[in-house]
C-alpha cells in the first residue's frame, strides 16, 4: 500500500528560503513512530505538545493515535513493523533506507512543499530507523530528540556513540536510563511511562468483562501473540497450541484474543488451522480491554507485556524468531531476561520462554501452573501483583508535561 504525502500550506519569506520563528511561537515539528507502541507513546506526546502550542504543526511517520490528534501521516507507522535483528530487516533494507531517504529529502529541502524546516525532531523508538535519520538531521542544524531510549543497558552497547552523534536529548521512559546516558555524555530527562498514567493502578476487571461479555467467576486466559505480521507468522501457530493443551486439561478457562485490526483474518486463519478458533474469542482491537478482563496472559516479549505488568497480570512471556536473527540477538544480550517486567523488577518475576525453549507444551505447562496457583497458592499471585503495583508507582509521573517541559528547553537553547 502506498500513501501520498501530505503537503502543509507553504510560507516562504522575502528572500524565498525557509525560516523557523522563534522558539516560543508554535513549532513545526517532524515525527517519526514505529509500530502500535511507538504510535500510542507519540499520540500521548502530541498531548502534551498541543496544550503547549495549539497552533503547532506535525509531520512524518505515524498511525492511527496520531493522525487522530491532527498528525500528517506521510507513511504509516505500521511500515516501519520488524521482526528480529537480522534476516527481516535485510529482506526489507531498501524499502526503509528509500522511505528514510524521501523523509530527509522532505524535512529538508524547501522545493519538496513543506512549510520550513522542522524547528526540532522527535524519533519515537524504532532506533534502528531513527537514529540515522536524527544523525542526518542534526548535522543539517535541525534540533533532535529521541523519545524511548535504546536499551543500551540489555543490548547492542555499541551504540552509545551512535546516539551522542545522532541526538541532542533522549527522552527516557525508565528510571534508572538518564545516569546510564550522561555517563557516556548524553544528556537526558527521564519523564516516566505514558502507559502507566493511561493504565489504572486498580483495573475494572468487572467492567472490563461486561463489556467482553464474560462471567466474573470465569477464569480468562488473554493470549497476545504479538501486533507484527512476523510476529504472528512465528509465534500465533505456536500459542493456538499452547490454548489446545490448556483446553484439555481445563476445559472451562476462556480464551479471548485482541487483535490488531489488519492482522485479524490471519489471526482467525491460523486459529482455524490450529482447530482452536471455536474455543478462542476474537476481538478486534481493545488490548487494554481484554487486559483489565483477564486473569492471566501468554503475551510475546515486547511493551505488551508492560502493559500486562502495569494491570497486574501473571503472564507467560514467550518469543521466536528466525533462527539467523536469534543468533544476532543472543550475542548481544547483556543480562539474563528479555521480558521488561523481569528486566524493570531484576529477576524472573514471570517466566520466559525463547526460542527453542516456547514449545506449545512448556507454555501450556507455565499458563497451567499460573491457573493452579489461583487456588492453590493465592498468596504467590498477590505477591506478583503487589511488585508490579509497586513497579506502578516509579514509572507513573506526568510523562506529556515532563517531556514537553524538556522539548521547549531544546527548542530554547
Amino acid at each position: 500500500m502506498s500513501f501520498a504525502p501530505t503537503l502543509l500550506p507553504t510560507r516562504r519569506e522575502a528572500g524565498g528560503l525557509p525560516t523557523s520563528p522563534p522558539a516560543q511561537d508554535a513549532p513545526n515539528v517532524a515525527m517519526v513512530a514505529g509500530e502500535t507502541s511507538g504510535d500510542l507513546l507519540a499520540g500521548l506526546l502530541l498531548e502534551g505538545l498541543q496544550k503547549r502550542w495549539p497552533a503547532l504543526t506535525c509531520a512524518g511517520i505515524g498511525g492511527p493515535q496520531m493522525t487522530s490528534r491532527g498528525f500528517h501521516a506521510w507513511w504509516p507507522s505500521e511500515k516501519l513493523a520488524l521482526h528480529g535483528y537480522g534476516l527481516d530487516v535485510l529482506l526489507r533494507y531498501r524499502e526503509l533506507v528509500g522511505i528514510r531517504h524521501q523523509l530527509r529529502t522532505r524535512l529538508l529541502d524547501p522545493r519538496h512543499g513543506i512549510e520550513r524546516r522542522p524547528d526540532i525532531f522527535i524519533g519515537v523508538d524504532a532506533p534502528d530507523f531513527n537514529l540515522d535519520l536524527e544523525a542526518a538531521l542534526k548535522a543539517e542544524g535541525v534540533k533532535t530528540v529521541h523519545f524511548v531510549s535504546p536499551s543500551v543497558w540489555a543490548w547492542r552497547p555499541g551504540r552509545v556513540e551512535k546516539i551522542r552523534r545522532s541526538v541532542d536529548h533522549v527522552l527516557c521512559i525508565f528510571p534508572f536510563e538518564p545516569e546510564l546516558l550522561a555517563a557516556h555524555g548524553i544528556a537526558a530527562t527521564y519523564v516516566g511511562h505514558p502507559l502507566a498514567s493511561v493504565i489504572p493502578v486498580q483495573p475494572d476487571r468487572s467492567g472490563a468483562r461486561r463489556k467482553l461479555g464474560l462471567q466474573d467467576d470465569d477464569t480468562v486466559i488473554a493470549v497476545l501473540p504479538g501486533s507484527r505480521v512476523s510476529e504472528i507468522r512465528y509465534l500465533a501457530s505456536r500459542f493456538f497450541a499452547a490454548v489446545a493443551l490448556v483446553k484439555r486439561v481445563q476445559p472451562a478457562i476462556k480464551f479471548i484474543v485482541p487483535a490488531v485490526p489488519h492482522l485479524k483474518v490471519q489471526i482467525e486463519r491460523l486459529a482455524n488451522e490450529a482447530g482452536v478458533r471455536t474455543d478462542l474469542q476474537i476481538v478486534e482491537g481493545q488490548s487494554h480491554t481484554v487486559l483489565a478482563a483477564c486473569d492471566f496472559t501468554l503475551i510475546a516479549s515486547g511493551t505488551a507485556t508492560l502493559e500486562a505488568a502495569l494491570f497486574k497480570r501473571p503472564m507467560v512471556i514467550a518469543y521466536n524468531m528466525n533462527w539467523l536473527s536469534w543468533q544476532l540477538m543472543r550475542r548481544k544480550k547483556l543480562q539474563p531476561w528479555i521480558g521488561l517486567p523481569n528486566i524493570l523488577c531484576n529477576e524472573f518475576v514471570v517466566p520466559e520462554l525463547l526460542q527453542e525453549a516456547a514449545t506449545p507444551e512448556a507454555m501450556a505447562a507455565a499458563l497451567l501452573q499460573w491457573v493452579d496457583a489461583k487456588s492453590s497458592a493465592p498468596e504467590k499471585i498477590a505477591a506478583l501483583e503487589e511488585r508490579f503495583t509497586k513497579l506502578h508507582a516509579e514509572l507513573q509521573r506526568d510523562t506529556p508535561q515532563l517531556a514537553t517541559d524538556a522539548i521547549q528547553k531544546i527548542l530554547e537553547a
